[in-house]
């Protein structure tokens, strides 16, 4: 079996790949309302760091077994 924080950095990348996508899209495609601090493109911020993370939990718990 393995290491349940290696599941946890499988699904921390994955979110973290889709909510990056988003924020590019609306980086490229702003919307026609803007919020107050849209121009911050938190969506872009918190998809990569949730990227980021998800690939060290995956990357560090990949060979670990759980016994």
């Amino acid at each position: 079996m393995k290491s349940i924080w290696y599941f946890v950095g499988l699904l921390l990348t994955t979110m973290g790949t889709i909510i990056t996508l988003s924020g590019f899209y609306s980086l490229v495609h702003p919307p026609a309302e803007t919020k107050i601090l849209s121009r911050l493109h938190p969506d872009l911020w918190w998809g990569l760091l949730m990227l980021a993370f998800g690939l060290v939990f995956a990357l560090l718990n990949r060979h670990k077994i759980v016994r």
